[in-house]
C-alpha cells in the first residue's frame, strides 16, 4: 500500500476484520478493532484491505512529532528530573559526619537523601547550561560561561561513585 491513509480511514485485516485508523505514525497505523482493541500494523504490511481511505491533511502534525516535541521543550526549559538510580550498594547507607569540636554531635544523613540533593545540583546546572545557550548573550559570553560550567561538573566527579549508571555520572573538561 502505497498511499498514507488518514486517520478515520475503514480497513479490513485478514485476522482481525475491519478497524479504523485511529492514528498515524512515522512507520504504522494504531488501528481500533472492534473485537481485539486498538492494535499497531505498520504501514507497509501488505495484507490490509481499504474499505474507505480518507487523506491526510499535508499540514497535520502526527502525535508523535508532537510528543517528541512537547518533550525537548521540557527537557530543555524546565526543572523535571529524570529518574537517576543510586548504586545498589549504597541502598539503606548513610553518610556520618563528625565535628572537629568533640563537644558536638556526629550529623546523620541517609545516603538517598544526599545522592538525591547530588542529582537535583546536576539537573539544575544543565538547566542553566540550556539557558545560557538559548541566551541572547554573545557566543564570547556564552563561551565564558559554559568553561565556569564544565568546571561545576569537574568539581562534582567526586560523587559519581554513587551513580548506578556512567551515563549519569558528571564529567569536567578532559584534559
Amino acid at each position: 500500500m502505497a498511499e498514507i491513509l488518514g486517520i478515520g480511514s475503514r480497513i479490513k485485516h485478514p485476522q482481525m476484520g475491519k478497524g479504523v485508523i485511529v492514528q498515524v505514525r512515522s512507520d504504522a497505523y494504531e488501528i481500533g478493532f472492534i473485537e481485539y482493541g486498538v492494535k499497531l500494523i505498520k504501514r507497509d504490511y501488505e495484507g490490509l484491505e481499504v474499505l474507505e481511505a480518507v487523506e491526510t491533511p499535508e499540514d497535520l502534525t502526527s502525535f508523535e512529532d508532537m510528543e517528541k516535541s512537547l518533550i525537548r521543550v521540557l527537557t530543555r526549559f524546565s526543572d523535571i528530573q529524570q529518574t537517576v538510580q543510586i548504586g545498589q550498594k549504597w541502598t539503606g547507607g548513610k553518610m556520618v559526619l563528625y565535628p572537629g569540636d568533640k563537644s558536638l554531635k556526629e550529623k546523620e544523613i541517609p545516603i538517598e537523601t544526599f545522592f538525591h540533593k547530588i542529582v537535583m545540583i546536576r539537573d539544575r546546572v544543565r538547566v542553566m547550561e540550556q539557558r545560557i545557550n538559548a541566551s541572547n548573550l554573545t557566543d564570547e559570553e556564552k563561551v565564558d560561561l559554559e568553561q565556569y560550567i564544565t568546571r561545576i561538573y569537574g568539581s562534582l566527579t567526586t560523587f559519581n561513585v554513587l551513580f548506578k549508571n556512567k551515563e549519569d555520572q558528571f564529567t569536567g573538561a578532559s584534559s
